[in-house]
């Protein structure tokens, strides 16, 4: 069985158990699906890049995370310069079928992001601080 017809199964209180092939999940108009890289020990997103079907393979096939580059179109795993590896233990994807989620451990310095932060997402905008609005 190739790694395109590899199984997964969805679950929940009110669905049938559903199983989706890679083939079977919903790609963009340029063959990619978003993936949400999440920290398996503290459960923290540390990015969102993009996967084709090759990439996903690569990726189930190895346990080491590969993505496609949209800027330079080629396929990358994480951490090849940095030494900052993904290493997956789990690729879920939602009800929909159109979104990875993908548990990692993190090697290297713990640095997801390329400026050296944990995550990519350490940057917020203040809440709250609208004309009249406030906070409770």
């Amino acid at each position: 069985m190739s790694l395109d017809q590899t199984k997964a199964t969805v679950s929940g209180p009110d669905r049938e158990v559903n199983d989706l092939t890679v083939d079977q999940l919903i790609f963009d108009e340029q063959g990619l699906i978003p993936a949400v890289i999440v920290d398996v020990l503290d459960g923290k997103v540390l990015m969102v890049a993009w996967m084709d079907k090759e990439a996903l393979n690569r990726t189930i096939e190895s346990g080491d995370v590969w993505f496609f580059s949209r800027s330079r179109q080629k396929y990358w795993r994480k951490g090849e310069e940095s030494g900052n590896t993904l290493r997956a233990q789990e690729v879920a994807y939602d009800c929909d079928g159109d979104t990875l989620l993908i548990m990692c451990d993190l090697g290297g310095n713990h640095a997801a992001c390329h400026t050296g932060q944990h995550s990519c997402f350490y940057r917020t905008f203040p809440l709250g601080k609208q004309k009249g609005a406030k906070r409770g």
